[in-house]
């Protein structure tokens, strides 16, 4: 591939934070949240980063139109020449098209979708199992990271706790959410036939060796 144009997918708790930092350093391309890139353009002021204020100010989902506004100003700056990995987007097929539709305005377009594949029952037991420290924010899990002793940080001795959104109630409704509005892209981006699935249940070195089987050499 002569650029890296990446999507990343999978459920929460399936490892793509740690896989996108891999990604992004081998193939030196730039690490693209929505989160962060929104926050970018609200800090420097500009006109989508202004437009979006509007509505985070009043409490509201900034629209997709924005969201895509704001991506495709990032697409055009000098560090995405390479390709770049999109992560946390698109999420819904309408923001898939919308990113598709901005992508041929510049004349590029999405060359591989990771998807990286769990068991709903193992995320659940990967994502209820977390504990943080209280103190200095220390991750722990109470099957694959356990503390030498239980409740206990291993760093300063501070109180392990479960974070609300990692009781399995809350992990199942994101589950489910995630099932309903996301999972359907794979799909949508089958029809273009740049998909490519990694089990995501192996050694994080296993999975990302996967992955860059699927991808090829960094410069090809």
């Amino acid at each position: 591939m002569s650029q890296f144009n990446l999507v990343l997918l999978g459920p929460p708790g399936a490892g793509k934070g740690t896989q996108a930092s891999r990604i992004v350093a081998e193939y030196a391309i730039p690490h693209i949240s929505t989160g962060d890139i929104l926050r970018g353009a609200v800090k420097n002021g500009t006109a989508m980063g202004l437009e979006a204020k509007k509505y985070m100010d009043a409490g509201d989902l900034v629209p997709d139109s924005v969201v895509i506004g704001i991506v495709k100003d990032r697409l055009q700056e000098p560090d995405t020449a390479k390709g770049f990995l999109m992560d946390g987007f698109p999420r819904t097929i309408p923001q898939a098209e919308a990113l598709d539709a901005a992508l041929d305005e510049l004349d590029r377009a999405i060359n591989k979708v990771v998807v990286i594949l769990v068991d709903e029952e193992d995320l659940v037991k990967r994502l209820s199992g977390r504990r943080v420290c209280r103190t200095c924010q220390a991750p722990f899990h109470v099957m694959f990271n356990q503390p030498k002793v239980e409740g206990v940080c291993d760093k300063c001795g501070g109180e392990l706790y479960q974070r609300d959104d990692d009781n399995e109630t809350t992990v199942r409704n994101r589950l489910a959410t995630y099932r309903k509005q996301t999972e359907p892209l794979i799909d949508y981006y089958d029809k273009a036939g740049v998909v490519a699935r990694v089990d995501g249940a192996k050694a994080p070195d296993d999975v990302y060796e996967d992955i860059r089987m699927a991808l090829g050499p960094a410069g090809a």
